[in-house]
């Protein structure tokens, strides 16, 4: 069987510094969701993302969940989120019992259309936006904050694939009230599972602590008066996350460089066009993503499946959320005119999620491309 290619997995530094926190963590027997680890890697985390507080917790839906607990969402709000995205970004708001209003994409940045946005909010006044940074991309997002503002809506910026963007910058997940990261295992770091939550609010983050850790109320008993929960990153993942840190502008070049061997290499196929940075962007490319024409005879099935059959991973743009059966009974405001095709399902009928590992070799990358180029040239 040929090499197993991925479309993004774990990649530890080659210095092992991944390897020295967990054996401190060892060492020291702490091994739990209390230790060095983790108030470090909140601090480091703090002074790279140049941001106030941190908390460490279980995944990056644990993060958006106490996000939006933070921001007083509950039973019957409404709270307006990306549609092109993993689902995890929707879940946590039907968690809380409030309600989703779906929001299309820009046809540009694939990410949050300022258009619908601004139809949604004629229609509703949301607890809370759930803006998504969509690939490591990010859309207009100084009129999206511009309108959240004029609307007086806290932003939640679900920054889980993109650390290390900027904006102006500016990194993403932190132009909100609150910031969600991911360090699930495909993400451009990672801690195996993880998550964070970051605010310029830090006493509004310490309540977040104090749920994450089963909101223990200061008495010498076990005294709870408010729910609480079990998201608290463990010790020895903090370790991991740690040393990944120390990786991650490497891991960024890393990325840079994968798309921009795709964009070179597709530059004779008339009928691929990729996903880029817009000129105010810096993005991570966490994945480098293309689109095929409408008018092409290839369809982005036939191009994963064509790797696939190579041992070589790659994915469809993510299914949005309005078409997915979970979320049929929720509101979706489209970016165009509701008699034509909204620009996140094209997207998805027409996206291809390419490998991105940062682990690939020049080897891998010529692989991939000859694949794709096959399927176009036939």
């Amino acid at each position: 069987m040929k090499k197993k290619i991925y479309l993004a997995s774990p990649h530890m530094s080659k210095e092992g510094y991944e390897k020295q926190f967990i054996e401190e963590a060892f060492q020291t027997n702490w091994l739990s969701t209390v230790g060095e680890n983790i108030n470090q890697l909140e601090i480091e985390m703090k002074q790279y993302m140049n941001i106030n507080a941190a908390v460490a917790l279980s995944s990056g839906t644990a993060a958006i969940h106490l996000g939006l607990k933070a921001l007083n969402v509950g039973k019957g709000d409404i709270v307006f989120v990306s549609d092109l995205t993993f689902v995890a970004s929707v879940n946590p708001i039907i968690y809380l019992n409030a309600i989703p209003v779906l929001i299309d994409s820009e046809p540009d940045t694939w990410n949050m259309s300022p258009i619908a946005l601004q139809k949604a909010f004629k229609k509703y006044q949301p607890k809370a936006v759930i803006l998504v940074h969509l690939y490591g991309q990010v859309g207009n997002l100084e009129e999206i904050m511009k309108i959240c503002k004029q609307h007086q809506v806290p932003v939640l910026e679900d920054a889980a694939e993109s650390l290390g963007t900027t904006y102006r910058g500016k990194l993403t997940g932190t132009f909100g009230e609150l910031g969600a990261l991911s360090f699930n295992g495909n993400k451009i770091i990672t801690t195996t599972s993880g998550g964070m939550l970051i605010s310029h609010h830090t006493e509004m983050l310490e309540k977040v602590r104090f749920w994450s850790t089963q909101a223990k109320d200061p008495a010498p008993y076990y005294e709870h008066s408010q729910i609480g929960y079990n998201y608290r990153m463990s010790n020895v993942l903090a370790g991991i996350g740690r040393g990944q840190l120390k990786v991650l502008e490497e891991r960024i070049r890393q990325k840079r460089k994968i798309f921009e061997i795709y964009q070179k290499a597709f530059e004779d196929l008339p009928e691929i066009e990729m996903l880029t940075e817009s000129k105010e962007v810096q993005s991570n490319y966490w994945l480098s993503v293309m689109t095929i024409k409408k008018e092409a005879r290839v369809k982005p099935l036939e191009v994963v499946n064509a790797l696939e059959k190579e041992n070589i991973e790659a994915r469809l743009v993510w299914k949005p959320m309005h078409l997915q059966p979970l979320m049929k009974p929720y509101a979706f405001f489209q970016h165009n005119d509701a008699t034509e095709k909204s620009v996140s399902e094209d997207l998805f009928t027409r996206g291809v999620c390419l490998p991105s590992d940062t682990k690939n070799t020049e080897e891998d990358m010529e692989r991939i491309i000859q694949i794709i180029k096959t399927c176009f040239n036939k």
